[in-house]
């Protein structure tokens, strides 16, 4: 019998390499909006890629419970130095899988079982692992939670503080999945102060800005801060947690052994990768130009016509109300038409929405993978163009068509991985 290790994927599993080659035509081919979603450099792939998939390494570095782990030290300490770095943080834990793990972790180090938490809505723009009924954080605490002013869609922080100082919660949860403007960091930490509560910041969305200096961090204002490091970082997919020295020791111990057992070693040895890029200045200005794009983005669509959720944007990403109050069409409906004619985006509730959360009433469009493509304003005036069209034809063939070839026009002008597109689909 043949031995088929060292054999090509495609010879080993046909289904598996095709559905990779047309992966990435997909990504290649079309026009990426999710604000949760990018596209990591080679390098990056080639670290997440490497034998350390091949290692076991519970514990920490200098502190395992497997040998031949002095290559794996070295990879995790980089990535835990240059995190630090990069936020000017105390501690750094880099082996969450995911973001909702790295909450996971803090919820077991900050609180009790039972506890009061104090979160954003998720059907505002928070998360699932801020308090949402059905997730963990819902099933664990008890739960209070805040959101945006009806008047202007943006948080109320004098609300937030009256809700505070009700509810007396043990820990207040800020950051977003779907909020378009600056969070006010200093002000959510003197609230959580003033109500003797310990204050989480979830930066997910908001990584690169902030390791740029183009978002005010939580860190000086947080007890705990976590992220993932997939989306505006440009990392692989992944968690990290960042606190304050005091509760490093409690932190490290409720993500292992806590929720985790032996870390990703190749995709920490990826985020040291994300994170040295982080440090250069190239990257600030990738972010500069994510947030430039996104007010032109947000610009274009209100000039055709659409009503944008508080207004515009101060970040990433944008909320668009294509429901208007029955006049339009639901997300869904919208994120289907969109996907027919190769721009992907995501439905999204929008404050005080009237539909459900799997029709929806607005769209969650994002900037960073476009950005990473080298696209910049006069490309997202055209991709306002290209959306608003489709938004207000959805059903029509003639204008898909039509929008299809100005999607292909854009992706031509801007390629995505042409190596291994060519060495896929085109070979």
């Amino acid at each position: 019998m043949s031995d088929s290790r060292n054999a090509p994927l495609a010879d080993v599993d046909p289904i598996i390499a095709n559905a990779i080659d047309h992966e990435v035509a997909r990504q290649a081919g079309g026009l990426e909006l999710i604000a949760s979603e990018n596209f990591v450099s080679e390098a990056v792939l080639e670290a997440a890629g490497s034998v350390f998939t091949n290692k076991y390494a519970e514990g920490y570095p200098g502190k395992r419970y497997y040998g031949g782990c002095e290559w794996t030290d070295v990879v995790e300490q980089t990535a835990i130095d240059r995190a630090k770095q990069i936020f000017g943080a105390d501690h750094a834990n880099v082996q969450p899988h995911s973001g909702a793990q790295a909450n996971t972790a803090v919820y077991l180090a900050a609180i009790q079982y039972g506890d009061q938490i104090l979160g954003m809505n998720l059907s505002h723009g928070g998360h699932l692992t801020h308090g949402h009924p059905m997730n963990f954080s819902g099933l664990s605490y008890k739960v209070a939670d805040y959101g945006v002013s009806k008047d202007t869609e943006q948080i109320d922080y004098d609300e937030l503080q009256r809700i505070a100082e009700q509810h007396r919660p043990k820990l207040i949860v800020c950051g977003a999945s779907a909020y378009p403007r600056i969070i006010n960091f200093e002000r959510i930490g003197e609230i959580a102060r003033s109500v003797g509560a310990r204050m989480f910041a979830d930066i997910a969305h908001m990584f690169g800005p902030v390791a740029a200096g183009l978002h005010p961090s939580p860190v000086p204002h947080a007890d705990y801060v976590t992220t993932t490091t997939h989306k505006t970082l440009r990392g692989p997919r992944g968690g990290l947690i960042l606190c304050k020295e005091e509760h490093a020791k409690e932190i490290d111990r409720k993500l292992f052994p806590g929720v985790q057992g032996g870390p990703l070693v190749h995709i920490i040895a990826a985020k040291a990768v994300a994170f040295g890029e982080a440090l250069r200045d190239e990257f600030k200005e990738y972010q500069r130009q994510i947030l430039a794009n996104a007010k032109a983005l947000a610009s274009e669509l209100q000039e055709q016509g659409l009503r944008l959720v508080s207004g515009g944007t101060d970040n990433h990403l944008m909320l668009v109300d294509v429901w208007m109050e029955g006049k339009g069409i639901t997300g869904k409906d919208a994120e289907k038409a969109l996907e027919a004619a190769l721009i992907t985006v995501n439905k999204n509730t929008i404050p005080f929405d009237q539909n459900k959360p799997f029709v929806a009433s607005g769209l969650r469009i994002g900037t960073p993978a476009v950005t990473t493509r080298g696209m910049k304003e006069p490309e997202m005036r055209e991709i306002g163009r290209l959306i608003a069209e489709v938004i207000h034809a959805p059903e029509s063939e003639e204008v898909r068509s039509k929008v299809k070839r100005g999607v292909a026009d854009l992706t031509e002008r801007f390629p995505l991985y042409p190596k291994r597109l060519k060495a896929g689909l085109v070979a």
